[in-house]
């Protein structure tokens, strides 16, 4: 398959808009994630910063869905679908920048091929998508910078820099990879006050993480770097190779085995990029994959952590082909490579929708009763809408019976699926949702109950469990309350079939002082002394 050069623009498009559309109609289509639900809480109530996350993502739902005006499926994910339009028209330009027409287009295939690119920053709403964007407005100028040592091209990346590291802290190795590369290639750098610019733009970006940090404890931080922290160095191959899998599922199999082919390539001493860019490139991306991959050997870690490195490798795999097909007779080929690539992205796709949506595949096995679909992690998207009608029911019959008040708020001990229960039964029904726990396992909710007016002793709750996450209240709260009720099972059917079960429960009476903000605050505070 070839087309003319001169339809390059005209390719471009296509790929955009079909693109687009697909990802438009899964986001309105497919229910939200585990994550997604629990991002939303951060949109409900805005902060300075978050628990998990720096708060750009908050403020990119905020606008997209106008301010929450409309807070359904497609205007959460709405961003997602716009930004991912977006950066595949920039890694176009940048490929085209660092090589030439040809790179630029193999390099928008690619990308759009990605498993990570196209759904998980370009349909679901996660950290990511706001990173994607700024990471490649980043990589553009630095790109721009180090090619044309322009001082405003560098000064415009510490800026988008700032942006990437308020979207998600990963984007710290934009600058680790600049700094490398001038310390490594192009000390000249650091003699410029423009550069020092920069890196102060960056920072001043950084100040509504270390506001909140600062009255928190550095919670955030320190989240974190737990999750790198190394206890013992007991290697985990296994966890190391489920994460070399992940990197490979996430990332399109084809993308990454072209990513190796023209790293080895590079290390052969092939020429098919210019120095200065490919320098940048490789000082980006590796040290963001080596050290989630050296973590992994001791701890759990997520494959989508290294997966901006992967599409910043993109751009050299590009250039790799674009010299192993030159373009002939005005022609450019489309390399078997990229249609494969594509060819497993629509394959997944379709698969992963059908799955959601039909659960063709058996999952689960047999199960008991109440752990019905537990395997079953497609579920995580599935039935969510239809709970809430049949609770409505079970809520007035309760509350006609003066087993529970209109006031009797939702609880929950764990993030998830409780950002589930919040945004899918109890917001649309104006009941509030709390987390009753420590904040390792409640997570923003625990900032979240204090904005809500708290858990109160006295108070009776309701308590919703599923058979894929599910957890008996009777042992969770089994000294907190004075008495607990089973009520009540919500079926939910796929295809003709049960596929999970809810289970309703009355916590009546807490009997309790609930662990609150101010006892963190509290403890933190002594820990100190």
């Amino acid at each position: 398959m070839s087309f003319s050069i001169q339809n390059n623009r005209k390719i471009l498009v296509y790929l955009l808009v079909t693109s687009a559309l697909i990802r438009l109609i899964l986001a309105y289509w497919v229910e939200l994630g585990n994550d997604e639900v629990y991002y939303w809480t951060y949109a409900l109530h805005p902060s300075w910063s978050y628990f998990d996350h720096p708060p750009m993502l908050a403020w990119v739902i905020r606008i997209f869905s106008f301010n929450l005006l409309f807070d359904n499926e497609l205007l959460l994910r709405l961003s997602s679908v716009i930004f991912m339009t977006i950066n595949t028209y920039l890694v176009y330009r940048i490929g085209k920048q660092i090589r030439d027409i040809q790179t630029g287009l193999y390099t928008a295939f690619l990308y759009t091929a990605s498993i990570y690119a196209f759904v998980i920053t370009g349909i679901f709403i996660m950290p990511d998508t706001p990173l994607s964007l700024f990471w490649f407005l980043a990589l553009f100028m630095l790109i721009k910078a180090i090619q044309t040592q322009q001082s405003k091209s560098i000064i415009w990346a510490g800026f988008f820099i700032g942006l990437a590291i308020l979207s998600k802290y990963t984007g710290v190795f934009l600058w680790i990879g600049m700094g490398l590369y001038c310390i490594l290639f192009d000390r000249q750098w650091f003699k410029k006050p423009t550069f020092y610019m920069a890196v102060g733009i960056s920072l001043l970006c950084l100040f509504p993480i270390i506001y909140w940090n600062l009255n928190n404890n550095f919670i955030s931080f320190n989240f974190h770097s737990a999750r790198l922290e190394i206890e013992n160095f007991k290697l985990h191959f296994d966890l190391f190779g489920t994460e070399l899998l992940g990197e490979f599922a996430y990332n399109n199999p084809f993308n990454v085995v072209l990513i190796v082919i023209a790293l080895i390539a590079i290390v052969k001493k092939n020429r098919f990029l210019t120095k200065n860019a490919q320098r940048l490139l490789l000082c980006v991306s590796l040290p963001l994959i080596l050290t989630f991959l050296v973590v992994s050997l001791f701890r759990f870690t997520l494959p989508h952590w290294t997966a901006p490195a992967f599409c910043t490798l993109i751009f050299v795999a590009a250039s790799y082909l674009a010299s192993k097909n030159p373009i002939q007779e005005g022609k450019i080929k489309i390399p078997i490579f990229i249609c494969a690539a594509l060819i497993t992205l629509i394959i997944t796709l379709i698969i992963g929708v059908v799955q959601i949506k039909t659960g063709f595949i058996p999952l689960d096995g047999k199960q008991e009763y109440h752990l019905l679909g537990k395997n079953d992690f497609s579920l995580d998207m599935y039935g969510w809408r239809a709970v809430k009608p049949e609770f409505e029911k079970i809520r007035n019959k309760k509350i006609a019976q003066g087993l529970m008040k209109p006031t009797d708020g939702f609880i929950g001990e764990n993030w998830f699926p409780l950002a589930h229960n919040d945004y899918y039964i109890a917001h649309p029904l104006g009941i509030k949702t709390f987390g009753m726990g420590k904040v390792e396992k409640i997570h923003q909710y625990l900032w979240t109950n204090e904005l809500r007016g708290n858990i109160q002793k006295g108070e009776s709750y309701w308590f919703i469990t599923n058979s894929r996450n599910y957890e008996d209240p009777s042992k969770l709260f089994e000294n907190n309350f004075s008495k607990i009720i089973r009520s009540d099972t919500i079926e939910i059917m796929r295809c003709g079939k049960p596929a999970k079960r809810y289970f309703i429960f009355l916590l009546k009476d807490l009997k309790t002082e609930p662990y609150s903000l101010s006892d963190f605050v509290s403890e933190k505070q002594t820990q100190k002394l």
